[in-house]
């Protein structure tokens, strides 16, 4: 089964998918934002090339563990993906995951530059392994 995670920001979406297997997961692109509709669209086709079976979609949640305003915004995002696309949509928390990518590029002595080019798709690779070994640790 073919899963595809999301960092869905204001200007950006992160895309990564898993392997047919399901155990690696692997940023395919960063989507510049501009109208929901197009947003969509993209996603559309890009799940149907992929043949993607199911989206993690990564929610941002407040210190208290209540998801964030931003996180509230994704959610309705993510009800308009799901009505389009006919996919069960998985949430998990992505509160650091933005800022573990920043490590890691940091780590690896990327410019400013190169980093904003490839941090949002790194996010979404985190979320989609985390939910990858989830599920793993179930079974």
């Amino acid at each position: 089964m073919r899963i595809m995670s999301l960092d869905v920001g204001t200007k950006r979406i992160g895309i990564a998918v898993s392997d047919e297997m399901g155990i690696t997961a692997n940023g395919i692109e960063t989507l510049k934002r501009t109208e929901t509709k197009n947003d969509i669209l993209k996603l559309k086709n890009l799940t149907s090339v992929l043949k993607i079976e199911k989206m993690v979609i990564g929610i941002p949640y407040n210190t208290d563990g209540t998801v964030s305003k931003n996180g509230e915004i994704i959610k309705k995002f993510s009800n308009k993906i799901e009505k389009e696309l006919s996919l069960p949509i998985v949430f998990i928390n992505e509160t650091f995951t933005t800022a573990d990518a920043e490590k890691y590029l940091l780590e690896a002595n990327m410019s400013r530059k190169k980093r904003e080019k490839v941090i949002d798709k790194l996010s979404a690779v985190i979320i989609l392994q985390e939910y990858l070994e989830q599920i793993r640790q179930q079974t």
